[in-house]
């Protein structure tokens, strides 16, 4: 039974519909709202609602599916159909018809966290950068951690943080990777920089990597150049220290998502990372 308190979407069942069924939802596929990748699956996001006009919901057309994920398409939507937290954006419904795969997502109606860091007009204040944070450790700590099946995003960036109407932020494409992976353990763990975007710098925009561009800042005690608003410089300082151990190349090295949550709630002492790219020392 639903208590009163809890969103719709806990009482839809995930279910297949037709390819027909959803460019109707669709409108004919009209209103795009974005476009993203995972490794090799590729899709467009678009709006529309369920039949019968029961809730807004995102459909994404997947443009490109191994020939692995194709034999296992139905069962792992089933798997991540099971996979419910108040920080993962819920999967609702698919499609498996021929050629064409579609993911139907409830719809968020907020966009993305990529799309709040970036624009002109205001960022998010600090709490609520904290806030998404921890949001989003919560979600990975569920998914690593807490979920009938273990799952490894392999994805997490600004574009896959979407952003529900309480502000509360969701991780979205989470099961997908293991479609495309010969063996559902295996993990990618090359570190992938993420380009720098709107700083002042004097080295060429497309010399100038994020994470050691922070570390630079961090070393040199001018984590001030990394904020555009005043901000708590001391918390700021061991937010920052949390960030450089979590992309560390070797896994061991890494924090677990529930000592993020720990460290992100509580006022504890984190450790000198050692840079980007290096092994901690023992």
């Amino acid at each position: 039974m639903r208590r009163n308190n809890e969103p719709a979407v806990v009482e839809i069942e995930l279910r297949s519909f037709t390819y027909d069924e959803w460019r109707e939802a669709t409108d004919g596929f009209k209103e795009e709202l974005g476009k993203g990748a995972i490794a090799v699956f590729k899709g467009t996001v678009f709006k529309g609602t369920l039949p019968r006009g029961q809730r807004a919901i995102a459909v994404k057309k997947l443009e490109k599916v191994v020939e692995e994920g194709e034999s296992e398409f139905r069962t792992e939507m089933r798997t991540i159909g099971r996979t419910h937290h108040k920080n993962l954006v819920r999967l609702l419904g698919f499609c498996d018809e021929g050629t064409n795969r579609l993911l139907v997502y409830e719809y968020m109606s907020n966009g993305s966290l990529a799309n709040l860091i970036f624009k002109a007009d205001g960022h998010p204040d600090w709490d609520d950068r904290v806030k998404i944070a921890l949001d989003i450790a919560r979600g990975i700590h569920y998914l690593h951690e807490e979920c009938e099946t273990r799952i490894i995003h392999c994805d997490i960036k600004p574009q896959n943080i979407l952003i529900d109407d309480n502000w509360t932020a969701k991780i979205s494409d989470f099961g997908l990777a293991k479609l495309l992976m010969p063996s559902q353990t295996r993990t990618f763990t090359l570190i992938r920089g993420t380009r720098g975007k709107n700083m002042e710098w004097a080295a060429e925009a497309d010399e100038i990597v994020l994470l050691d561009w922070v570390h630079r800042c961090f070393m040199d005690g001018e984590l001030e150049k990394l904020v555009p608003d005043e901000v708590d410089m001391t918390e700021f300082n061991r937010l920052v220290k949390l960030g450089l151990w979590c992309p560390q190349s070797e896994p061991g090295s890494r924090p677990s998502m529930k000592n993020v949550m720990t460290m992100l709630e509580a006022n504890v002492d984190i450790p000198l990372p050692p840079p980007p790219g290096y092994l901690a020392s023992s």
